[in-house]
């Protein structure tokens, strides 16, 4: 079985606007490229509606965290791409030590690399607060 590809030529829109829409059809087919490849989202088999909306609300809140990162990196200043930080991350440890003598817990997040030192402003609690 083929497929057959169409396009609508007896349209009303002004040639302006089919313009200004095709132009921001990159934005939608990186979308699409991000959902597949970064985030690994594939076609899952679900048999019930509440499984399909779930399933299609877990996609969305993937892709939405994100483009929130992809926002927070860009007013941050942070010049590197969402993989980019996420693989830098992966790389990262935070200890958490509680003293023996008062119960007080130390939290030391350990930036090392120039690596880590190049996304440092992510583990600072105020710049999380001046958003």
């Amino acid at each position: 079985m083929g497929w057959l590809k169409g396009y609508i030529t007896n349209t009303t829109l002004k040639a302006q606007t089919v313009y200004e829409e095709y132009s921001g059809l990159w934005q939608v087919e990186r979308a699409f490229r991000i959902t597949k490849g970064t985030l690994e989202m594939r076609p899952i088999s679900h048999f019930t509606k509440k499984r399909i909306k779930a399933h299609v609300c877990i996609c969305f809140v993937a892709y939405k965290v994100y483009k929130e990162l992809e926002r927070i990196l860009k007013i941050g200043g942070i010049n590197l791409s969402v993989d980019k930080v996420l693989d830098i991350a992966k790389t990262i440890t935070t200890l958490k030590i509680k003293l023996p003598i008062n119960n007080e817990t130390m939290t030391k997040t350990m930036l090392v690399t120039q690596k880590h030192k190049s996304i440092a402003k992510l583990f600072d609690e105020y710049f999380w607060k001046s958003l």
